[in-house]
């Protein structure tokens, strides 16, 4: 195994040893944290077997195995990028629906109050 197969395989390893001890300590929901265990095993399987990127680069008929990768990350954040405004916006659909619903109890608990008077 070369000194670079050791050092991506190790990071990958160490990657999805935190993203463990995060969701472990609640500090990162477990459906987030799937998702980024998922990166880690590939990177891993990639550190280990850097082959594997090269037989599927060619299999898609991409004569540059890394750009394969770039294209492929690039794809995922743009993902996940997408998710996170997806999940921003529906909190904040919430927060501005629970705002509403305070208002209006504030005016109801103030025409109750001042029809006691």
């Amino acid at each position: 195994m070369e000194n670079y197969q050791v050092t991506t395989t190790i990071l990958g390893v160490l990657f999805a040893a935190i993203i463990l001890f995060l969701v472990r300590g609640d500090r990162l929901y477990l459906r987030l944290g799937i998702f980024w265990i998922t990166i880690a095993f590939f990177a891993v399987l990639l550190g280990a077997w850097p082959r594997l990127l090269d037989s599927f680069a060619n299999y898609l008929g991409i004569r540059y195995s890394p750009t394969l990768l770039l294209v492929c990350a690039v794809g995922m954040l743009f993902i996940k990028a997408l998710h996170a405004d997806m999940a921003n916006t529906r909190i904040e659909r919430q927060v501005r629906r629970l705002h509403q619903s305070f208002a209006l109890m504030q005016i109801k608990s103030q025409q109750a109050a001042s029809d006691k008077r």
